[in-house]
């Protein structure tokens, strides 16, 4: 699935700004016509199907126009019609236990508007998909700011055997890793006297990405049918926290025919992998969604349906240290120790108390209280220990919830 669904909308829209000047500001389009986009896919996974409609809007920087009130379903060459329901947020499903794809049939989408209109896409059959052999990385360096500096870290690659040489594939991923915040929230501060343990320490989480690339590939590299050392993606270890604890990456391998391919292949051109799609030139997409009302009204968007085959692959951190790659320091996280004798005060006011040093900080400024710290000679209270809240709590930018797929090495 393409990111939160927009990429087709901004393809829509450089169809139409890239002919002039572009603005550093979000027009109305001229000669504006809002056109239908649907993304979907089904494969032989057992798993719920989704089609996503909305409708492309007159502003660049407007959410999409969700399309809540249509009927939508499948058919196949053998009769069967399946229902998706209506998820009211745009959203149409499949039951997972109802309806799975099959190797070797043919599916059509359909839809039907409120306003009375009816789209359908063409017949697309679903083509068998081989195996990943095998999904692995290297130490490598990737060149940024137009090739002028390079960012160490790894590189994931794929290898393939697909089942003939003239099969096309498409690939995503999923990323998931653990990470820990650096100065955990472990106490909770009620007074100078009252200070208690917090219940859960929230210091270790998981965060996840769906990637937004186009990846797709004709051409073999070894042998005819061979697919080997197949980029997926680079990783750099010290720009963010991904390989500091553990790192998994789930690669999903489909097949695809070749008008599906050249869609993606148009949409690669016309977005790019990270570059601005307003320096690249309009190219036709094709889409084999149609208005059976009106021939001629443009869609935006691809039914596809594909087998799908995944593998996924685990990378601890001592394998990072074993390929002696720079790690990753965050810059926010700073960790602040304050006592009230670290403030002067004029000699007529009284001095500062502990509850004013926390007021300070957490009351008044964006941080919050970590930890007290304790004289080793007296063991009286030394200084209270602030920082900033996603430094404390790992569920504010991930969450605390293992998933079900995760092994610790």
């Amino acid at each position: 699935m393409l990111k939160d669904g927009f990429i087709f909308q901004i393809f829509f829209i450089t169809l139409l700004t890239l002919c002039t000047c572009i603005d550093p500001y979000s027009p109305a389009l001229k000669g504006y016509g809002s056109l239908l986009v649907v993304e979907g896919m089904i494969t032989d996974a057992n798993a719920s199907y989704t089609v996503r409609l909305s409708r492309t809007l007159q502003y660049q920087d407007s959410n999409p126009d969700l399309v809540t009130d249509a009927s939508v379903y499948i058919t196949d060459n053998k009769g069967y019609v399946i229902l998706l329901t209506n998820m009211q947020n745009g959203e149409y499903k499949t039951d997972s236990t109802g309806f799975t794809g099959i190797v070797g049939s043919t599916y059509i989408l359909h839809i039907s508007t409120a306003d009375g209109e009816n789209y359908e896409s063409d017949p697309c059959q679903m083509q068998p998909v081989p195996d990943i052999d095998s999904l692995y990385f290297e130490k490598d360096q990737d060149l940024v700011n137009n090739g002028t500096e390079s960012n160490d870290g790894i590189r994931i690659y794929l290898d393939s055997s697909p089942i003939n040489e003239n099969l096309r594939l498409r690939w995503d991923f999923e990323e998931t890793w653990k990470f820990k915040v650096p100065a955990p929230k472990r106490y909770d501060y009620i007074n100078s006297d009252k200070i208690i343990p917090v219940e859960k320490v929230k210091q270790y989480c998981w965060k996840n990405r769906k990637s937004d690339e186009v990846l797709i590939h004709t051409g073999y590299s070894d042998k005819p049918g061979s697919i080997k050392r197949e980029p997926i993606l680079f990783v750099a270890s010290d720009k963010s926290d991904r390989l500091m604890l553990q790192y998994s990456i789930l690669v999903r391998q489909y097949s695809v025919s070749q008008n599906e391919y050249e869609f993606w292949d148009n949409m690669k051109r016309v977005g790019g992998n990270g570059g601005d799609i307003f320096a690249r030139q309009p190219y036709p997409v094709i889409s084999n969604i149609h208005n059976l009302n009106n021939p001629k009204e443009r869609v935006l968007g691809y039914f596809q349906v594909s087998a799908v085959t995944q593998k996924r692959v685990y990378i601890p951190f001592s394998d990072i240290v074993r390929l002696k790659l720079p790690f990753f320091h965050s810059n926010t996280c700073d960790r602040v120790e304050k006592a009230p004798s670290d403030f002067p005060w004029p000699a007529n006011s009284p001095p500062l108390t502990w509850d004013d040093v926390y007021a300070m900080y957490c009351i008044t400024s964006d941080y919050v209280f970590v930890e007290p710290m304790f004289s080793s000679e007296t063991n009286l209270l030394d200084k209270l220990v602030f920082a900033r809240p996603e430094c404390a709590t790992c569920d504010l930018t991930g969450t605390l919830v293992k998933p079900d797929f995760w092994i610790d090495f």
